[in-house]
């Protein structure tokens, strides 16, 4: 499902124009990174947690060469899931 598919489902199910509906969602998913760029997490109860993970320097391998080459120290957003999601998804 791509965003204005749901933006769509979430018009039918709120009683709101698709245009609304897609405002509402590009807002929700603004904060979400907004509060992840302040290192903050995203718990959404029963559906999942969003948080920032750090990626500590390490070395990987070149797969055309075998070379070892660095990877630099990163910071990656985690996900896990809830109860309810995993019971739905099991």
């Amino acid at each position: 499902m791509r965003k204005p598919e749901l933006a769509a489902v979430i018009a039918d199910k709120a009683d709101l124009t698709k245009d609304q509906a897609s405002r509402v969602l590009t807002i929700v998913l603004d904060e979400i990174t907004n509060a992840l760029k302040r290192k903050d997490s995203v718990a959404l109860v029963g559906f999942g947690t969003f948080l920032q993970r750090h990626r500590g320097a390490r070395t990987g391998k070149n797969p055309q060469t075998g070379a070892p080459v660095q990877i630099k120290a990163s910071n990656t957003v985690a996900f896990k899931p809830g109860k309810a999601l995993k019971d739905a998804v099991n």
